[in-house]
This record gives C-alpha cells, sequence and structure tokens, in this order.
C-alpha cells in the first residue's frame, strides 16, 4: 500500500463562530484501512471529515485540555509512501460522498446527466467545466456500469430516487479512483435493496483495496470490510481501536435496531381508511389518482381517504413514491387527468396556498432548502405563512408562537443561531416546529429521524407522541423503530400501487 495516501491529524482543532466543534483531535490513517467514525448529532463528526480533506481548516488557539499534554506542535500531515505531499496534491486523491452533497445538487438545481454527473469527478467539480475525452467517457461507463446505472445513465440526476442519486454520486467518487472515500452518513434514507447494492460496490472496492471513513449511527450503517473506529464525544476524541462485537451490539440497542412490524396488507379500495372514528371528518380523499413525475408514471389508481384523528406510517422502496404521494398530499404535486383530490373544507377552485396554511410538511428537501440567513425564530415563525424566511419582520404573534413552539422543542436556547450553526438534529426538530407554528390539522413527514442519533431519535419520537392529541401524522419510513407509538394505520407502494393494513403494530 506504499502507492497510497496516509494520513496523519495531530492536535488540531476547529471553531465554528463561538464554539469549538473539534478539540485537539489527533488520528493516524494507513494506506488500507476501514474506519467508522461515531458520535452522536454535534459531537463534529462531519467537520472532522472535512479537517481530513482538507476543505476545512484548524484554527488556533483552542484551550488546552488536560488530557492533551503532548509537546509536538499541532499539524496537518499526508505521505504518499515515504514522500510528504502537499494539501493541495492530497486533495485529489480524497473523494466525499454524504447526504450534504446530495441536497446541494438539490437546493441549486443541478441537473446532470448521471452520465456528466460521474464525469465531473474525474476533474473534482460540481459541473462538468471540460469536455469529455474519449478515454474519459470509456472510464465513466465503466464506472457506471460497476454500480449498476446504465440503464439511468441518461437521465437527469434530480428526476432519480434517493437510492439512484446516492448511488449515482458513489459512481462519482469511485470515478476518481480515489485513496480515501469518506461516507458521511452514506446509508441514511436508503432502502433494503439500496443498501445491498452499495454493499456490492463497495465489497467490489474494498477487494482493490479501497480505504474508507464512514460515518454512521447503526450497526447497519457501517460497510461491510469497517475494521478500525474512532469515536467522538463533544468534539474530543473519546475512543481510537478496532471494532470489537461488542461496539456493534452497543450501536443496535441505542438505535433499537431489531424491531418487527407484524400486519397484513390489502389492495387500498375507496372503503380504505374507515377505521376512525365514527363520524369522524374525512380530511382528504384520493379518487384513481395516478401521478406523474417528469412524465414519469409514480402512482396508478389509488383510492384511499384519511380520516381526522388516524395516524398513517407510509413505507416502501426508494423510488416508490412516498415523497412524491406526501408532495400531493401538500399540494406541491397534482393528480393526472382523470384522477381526484378532495380537501375538507376546501372547494375545488381554493387556492393551493390555502390549503398548505393547514398542513405541516417536513423533508429532507426543505432541510437542504434552509442554508438562508435567517435566525432559528424567525425560521419557525415563516411556517405561519408556508414561505422559506420571512418577507416582513414578524409580527408580535408571530414571535408568540414561534417562541411557543421553540420551548415545545427544546430549541429556546439557540432561537437566535442560524440554522447552519445547529446539530442536523436540532434543525430537524426546528422545521417540525416550523411546521407546527401554523397550527396545522396534519403533519406530513418525510423521514422525520433520518441522520439522527439514538437520543435524537428518542428525545424526537418522545414529542411526535405528544403532538398526535391535536395534529393527524402522516409519516414516510423506512424503518420501523423510527415510528413514535400511536400510529393507526400503514400505508404501504409498491410497483405504483398504493397497498392499505387494517391496523398498525409494531414492537
Amino acid at each position: 500500500m506504499t502507492g497510497r495516501l496516509s494520513i496523519l491529524l495531530h492536535s488540531l482543532s476547529v471553531r465554528r463562530g463561538r464554539k469549538w466543534v473539534l478539540r485537539h483531535i489527533s488520528w493516524r490513517l494507513k494506506p488500507g484501512e476501514r474506519w467508522a467514525l461515531l458520535g452522536d448529532n454535534g459531537a463534529g463528526k462531519t467537520q472532522l471529515l472535512k479537517l481530513l480533506s482538507g476543505d476545512v481548516w484548524p484554527t488556533p488557539g483552542a484551550p488546552r485540555s488536560p488530557r492533551r499534554t503532548s509537546p509536538h506542535p499541532a499539524g496537518r500531515w499526508y505521505r504518499l509512501g515515504r514522500r510528504p505531499m502537499e494539501l493541495i496534491d492530497a486533495k485529489s486523491r480524497i473523494a466525499y460522498v454524504g447526504a450534504e452533497l446530495q441536497d446541494k445538487y438539490a437546493r441549486y438545481g443541478w441537473n446532470l446527466s448521471v452520465r456528466d454527473l460521474v464525469a465531473t469527478g474525474l476533474h473534482r467539480t460540481e459541473l462538468l467545466l471540460l469536455p469529455v475525452t474519449t478515454a474519459d467517457a470509456r472510464r465513466v461507463a465503466a464506472t457506471v456500469r460497476a454500480c449498476g446505472l446504465t440503464r439511468h445513465a441518461g437521465r437527469k440526476f434530480l428526476t432519480l430516487s434517493y437510492g439512484q442519486q446516492r448511488l449515482a454520486l458513489l459512481a462519482r467518487a469511485l470515478v476518481q479512483h480515489p485513496d480515501w472515500l469518506l461516507l458521511d452518513e452514506f446509508y441514511n434514507g436508503l432502502d433494503t435493496l439500496y443498501r445491498r447494492r452499495i454493499d456490492a460496490v463497495l465489497a467490489a472496492a474494498r477487494r482493490r483495496g479501497q480505504s474508507w471513513v464512514a460515518t454512521a449511527h447503526r450497526a447497519l450503517d457501517l460497510p461491510r470490510g469497517t475494521r478500525c473506529m474512532l469515536e467522538l464525544a463533544d468534539g474530543e476524541v473519546h475512543a481510537v481501536r478496532r471494532v470489537q462485537p461488542e461496539d456493534l451490539e452497543r450501536l443496535r440497542k441505542r438505535a433499537g435496531e431489531g424491531a418487527r412490524k407484524r400486519s397484513r396488507a390489502k389492495r387500498v379500495g375507496r372503503a380504505a381508511g374507515k377505521a376512525g372514528a365514527p363520524g369522524a371528518t374525512v380530511l382528504v380523499r384520493l379518487s384513481r389518482v395516478d401521478l406523474f413525475v417528469d412524465y414519469r408514471a409514480v402512482l396508478r389508481n389509488v383510492d384511499w381517504q384519511l380520516l381526522e384523528g388516524e395516524h398513517w406510517a407510509v413505507y416502501g422502496a426508494n423510488g416508490s413514491g412516498k415523497s412524491s404521494l406526501l408532495k400531493l398530499l401538500y399540494g406541491d404535486l397534482s393528480p393526472a387527468s382523470g384522477g381526484r383530490i378532495e380537501r375538507s373544507g376546501f372547494p375545488k377552485g381554493t387556492p393551493i396556498a390555502e390549503w398548505k396554511r393547514q398542513v405541516g410538511y417536513v423533508s429532507p428537501d426543505l432541510q437542504s432548502d434552509y442554508a438562508v440567513n435567517v435566525t432559528v425564530v424567525d425560521l419557525v415563525a415563516s411556517g405561519r405563512y408556508a414561505s422559506i424566511g420571512l418577507v416582513d419582520e414578524p409580527t408580535a404573534q408571530d414571535l408568540k408562537v414561534a417562541a411557543r413552539w421553540l420551548r415545545f422543542f427544546g430549541l429556546l436556547s439557540v432561537a437566535k443561531s442560524r440554522p447552519r450553526e445547529l446539530s442536523y438534529g436540532q434543525l430537524r426538530r426546528a422545521l417540525i416546529a416550523r411546521a407546527m407554528a401554523a397550527d396545522p390539522r396534519i403533519l406530513l413527514l418525510d423521514e422525520p429521524l433520518t441522520g439522527l442519533d439514538p437520543k435524537q431519535r428518542a428525545v424526537t419520537k418522545r414529542l411526535l407522541e405528544r403532538l398526535m392529541t391535536r395534529v393527524t401524522l402522516i409519516i414516510a419510513v423506512h424503518h420501523a423503530e423510527d415510528l413514535p407509538r400511536g400510529m393507526t394505520h400503514e400505508l404501504r407502494l409498491h410497483n405504483r400501487r398504493a397497498y392499505a393494513i387494517d391496523s398498525h403494530s409494531a414492537t
């Protein structure tokens, strides 16, 4: 492995605003090693990945820790065999893949074809700035084929399912032939099929000697072949060692992995959803709905209704239409001609903006949109207007409502912070608080616990359970353990069809 990159960090710290997010980090990474980077939300995992890749510079002057007494100077060194390497050259041997990059393409509307997206990896740019040579095209085609994306090579990135997008970004990283892959919560939001496909791609890379660092909160989110671990706590190194079976078992227990659902599905008919309380109001009714996204059929002939007081879990593989169904219910998508969606109290012709003020909606896309420079209190207040940020100064009532929900979600202490200064879990709770600021009748949540550590998941689930007495929940998930207690029904999406569950039960 002498022809590959090794990395040494010694006593490095990083500050963001007034907070030291990393303190006195020392870590040696050798070619051929595969590391798990563990820690709760806010522990500093993503910042440490960026420190490794050279995208973040260390900050001098961190307070001296009593456990960090080394006389050697702080520094970051890269070597190729015995030869020192400058950062600018080392960066070309490190590739990052994660939800943050995926969100960036969505936020800026970068809608390259899969083929062109992968080609950008050859020059390590996010857009295709140079022509693709014949040799480049062959290399791209081989990588696309190895990742099982050949039939999607001509499709636009933003039309792909969540799992397809993640696989395309992995292909973009692998086409670089990197010495190190930095996989940031890489398996988040992926169903079993895409996990297996990515496992196979990474297994092939591992046989070629690929090194990686992978962040994760769940044992099942660690790529196979990961042998070493570094654990962060409050920005400092808590443990560095070989991965032991007890480490994986601890992750499984903390994440609640292994929960099982026991239920029986049946095809949705017009009578589905009538298990609510007698005389309950029908909030939404879908009749013979076909749904298309970018001219591709997502759902066919759906008949379904939602009664007040019901709480639905929506399951389905990546690409099955879960997110599209929530966007349909929210009003961002419309049924194809011949289908009908009825909304209680909103006759045909009512502006959709009026309906949106009655519905809270939180999704990974929304979280990526909140790079805007607003305070958290303004973010929450904007939910009263179903907007991204505020056009006018918030009124006294806006601030009162925002403070109420910030208190409910335990976020009053960060009310004046900016969204990008929050941990991933804090921002997710802030977006749910934003949704509740409008006093909605329905709350639509798309993978609300994805990316949260076990503690944050438990906190958020308890908060959702408290909300169920005042709002109807519809939650799209992959994992049963990500659902709060009290869900009453299930809807499964498969092969463009919807299947209802008589009742919901989960251990």
